[in-house]
């Protein structure tokens, strides 16, 4: 067990603390976790076994984010993520993707350089509304499917620090969680990251020295609600505390 960390309190992830290396650890399993998977191309009479990212990392956190505006390969990302589109939704998505340009501007300039957690409370309340940050988020949010989620997570990938990622399997665990004035989940989000600001400032911190790459504090916590949510923390954990990394770098010493 790490030690000298503090634990991070998110309900949206379950009623307990969750303790400081068990979230590094999964945010390793994450990034660097590989499954054996059967592969047979056309050519080869008999399959051989390959190892396979378990996760969406390298498919989407650590794709080179897209130059000049949003369009196709915005979608791609996207995709990454949330599964291939067929021919129909890629077109939908990409229409949607296209009508939340100016929503994206408007929200990036009403944060006017802050991150997402360093926003005041009332840019997530409906008492400062109109105009606020979290109302632009409210209406991505009523966005149908797929647009909504891969729309979302093209404008996450663009702006990791301020665009949180939006999926049913987090909706689920957070929406439990909203107060009477919060302009959507997000408010749940933001409240929980100021809650936790010295171990996500820790984490943030850790998570770039093993990965080689940074997470925003605001990656870092949907991970953590979505592998608690959807019954893969363990595996992610396991993964983690398997990896080279963990072993040898001093963030994670035992």
């Amino acid at each position: 067990m790490l030690t000298g960390r503090p634990d991070l309190a998110l309900p949206t992830a379950g009623p307990e603390p969750l303790p400081w290396g068990t979230a590094l650890a999964a945010v390793l399993g994450y990034a660097q976790g590989r499954r054996p998977l059967r592969y047979r191309s056309p050519n080869e009479r008999d399959g051989r076994w390959v190892q396979v990212p378990a996760f969406g990392y390298e498919r989407f956190d650590a794709r080179p984010v897209p130059a000049g505006p949003l369009g196709d390969e915005d979608v791609l990302v996207a995709e990454g993520l949330h599964g291939r589109l067929d021919p129909d939704a890629w077109s939908a998505v990409r229409a949607a993707l296209d009508a939340a340009g100016p929503v994206a501007a408007a929200l990036a300039g009403r944060a006017s350089g802050r991150a997402f957690w360093e926003l005041p409370d009332d840019e997530l309340s409906v008492l400062g509304e109109p105009g606020t940050v979290g109302a632009a988020l409210r209406g991505l949010g009523e966005l149908p499917e797929p647009q909504r989620r891969h729309v979302t997570a093209a404008l996450h990938h663009r702006r990791p620090d301020l665009v949180p990622l939006l999926h049913r399997a987090t909706w689920l665990q957070t929406v439990p969680h909203l107060r009477e004035g919060d302009s959507g989940t997000a408010a749940v989000v933001h409240r929980e990251l100021r809650a936790n600001e010295a171990a996500f400032t820790a984490l943030e911190q850790a998570a770039a020295e093993l990965l080689g790459a940074p997470l925003t504090r605001l990656r870092l916590h949907d991970l953590l609600v979505w592998l608690s949510g959807t019954l893969r923390l363990a595996t992610a954990v396991a993964l983690g505390e398997a990896a080279e990394e963990w072993h040898r770098s001093p963030s994670a010493t035992r």
